[in-house]
């Protein structure tokens, strides 16, 4: 893995997010650079959010000079540009400080702002969920007919604009295949602005986007799949073992038992660990008051005895040098599937790219191959 700042897990996989989202080296280098060799005294943590935070400012500056221009597709590719360095810095901000939710609207606006402008083919919609509605982008893939649907999870911390901006729903569509990426209880907007903690019950979120999508006169209800990252391990198989409408499932890392990992970084401040502030993050979402209650939440996070029930195609993709998630967790996922009629684990090397948690390193070797899967097992 490229790694940026010696040491510096959460920081390393950070910054190559935001450049794998769209952000432009000489740009992440700006912001980064002063980060390698702070005065003394200085937080790091509030000296990555301030240094993404004037970056973001400045790239969202010259976009709406653009606009003011006229110049619309390339105001909307900088305003796209900018909501990654918005996320990035997001990421990072404590949920009790007012900043974290300033931060996160400024990246809902400029992502609004950049695919309006862009005319990517997003609807901005709401589902149904318990009293409540989860956020959700639809991205439709073009052609006539009734065609297959994907839906997209995440797992601990990223959001439904992080889903669009990898590419997976661009992969999908370009394969006929439309996507419904959704905020989730836990993450994005469900939590920040429904006030949802997760709720490790992923069949009543999956429940309720198939449901959606079954009103959608171009989606082929029989041939809607649900594809999940990193803890989203845990929630895709789930949801498969007991939504049994849906086609396909994908672990886009697996997550056998979230003690042997949430639980392990939980107990050993050492840890490759996500984010910075890990542990107040993991209260947050976990809606733990302490990290005793952390721990039996995350200690009812496991496989055991679900994995089995699942009857659909089921792909695992993991990498070999995951530092959050040990290979023997895919490994469990798969050969305990023994209900389902191709249940397969794929492995990604250093070689070929994508060997970090749920290829952090190079996204695109496990995204290519997630669609090419899932277009054979819904075509």
């Amino acid at each position: 893995m490229f790694e940026y700042f010696p040491a510096h897990y959460s920081w390393n996989l950070g910054l190559l997010m935001a450049a794998q989202l769209g952000g432009e080296m000489s740009e992440i280098d700006e912001a980064c650079r002063p980060l390698l060799s702070l005065p003394p005294g200085v937080d790091p943590a509030e000296a990555w959010i301030e240094r993404w935070t004037a970056l973001a400012r400045k790239v969202q500056g010259f976009a709406r000079g653009d606009e003011e221009a006229g110049r619309s597709l390339s105001a909307g590719k900088k305003y796209l540009r900018a909501c990654v360095y918005w996320f990035t810095a997001e990421r990072m901000a404590s949920h009790k400080s007012p900043r974290k939710l300033e931060l996160y609207r400024a990246m809902l606006d400029c992502f609004g702002r950049g695919v309006r402008l862009r005319r990517e083919p997003i609807e901005f919609v709401d589902i149904p969920y318990q009293g409540t509605t989860l956020p959700a982008l639809y991205y439709r893939a073009a052609g006539e007919g009734r065609r297959p649907a994907m839906i997209h999870f995440d797992g601990f911390d990223v959001t439904k604009e992080w889903m669009h901006l990898c590419g997976m729903a661009r992969e999908f569509a370009a394969r006929g295949i439309s996507t419904l990426m959704v905020d989730h209880p836990g993450i994005g907007a469900a939590l920040r602005l429904r006030g949802l903690a997760m709720n490790l019950e992923s069949e009543r979120w999956a429940a309720a986007a198939l449901d959606w999508l079954e009103g959608r006169p171009e989606v082929d209800a029989k041939r809607v799949g649900v594809v999940a990252m990193s803890l989203g391990g845990y929630y895709a198989p789930r949801a498969a073992a007991f939504e049994t409408r849906l086609a396909a499932c994908v672990a886009w890392g697996a997550r056998w038992e979230n003690t042997g990992s949430h639980g392990r970084i939980l107990r050993d401040a050492n840890a490759a660990r996500s984010v910075t502030n890990w542990l107040e993050h993991a209260l947050w979402y976990y809606g733990a008051a302490n990290a005793d209650e952390a721990w039996e939440k995350i200690a009812a996070m496991t496989l055991e005895g679900i994995v089995q029930r699942i009857r659909c195609p089921l792909l695992v993709v993991h990498g070999a040098n995951d530092r959050q998630v040990p290979l023997e967790q895919a490994e469990r996922t798969v050969r305990e599937a023994t209900a389902s009629p191709r249940a397969e684990l794929r492995v990604f090397s250093a070689q070929e790219g994508g060997a970090e948690h749920v290829g952090g390193d190079l996204f695109s070797p496990t995204i290519d191959f997630i669609a090419d899967w899932v277009a054979e097992v819904l075509r």
